[in-house]
């Protein structure tokens, strides 16, 4: 019976420190848990900046006005009849 529950308590000791020592163990696990907690944020964002992306693209499809809006100020364009005025400061 003494030998039954030495090799009993000399496997607990071998699986313990396999679980806090060994690779994998509980400090990887915690690691890839913080790990995935940033993958977590970094893809809320990306999924933030892809509909603000998208709902500018169905605007720049569905309406002129945006696009306009858009010509005049990036590129500086002006409509057929308009006048230029540049104001210096």
């Amino acid at each position: 019976m003494k030998i039954f529950l030495a090799v009993i308590i000399v496997l607990i000791v071998l699986l313990q420190c396999r679980l806090w020592f060994v690779n994998g163990g509980i400090e990887q696990i915690q690691q890839d848990q913080l790990r995935l907690v940033e993958l977590k944020k970094q893809v809320e964002e990306k999924r933030e900046r892809n509909a603000a992306l998208y709902a500018e693209v169905e605007d720049l499809r569905k309406g002129q006005e945006s696009l306009e809006e858009r010509a005049r100020k990036e590129l500086g364009m002006i409509r057929d009849g308009e006048t230029f005025f540049q104001v210096l400061e």
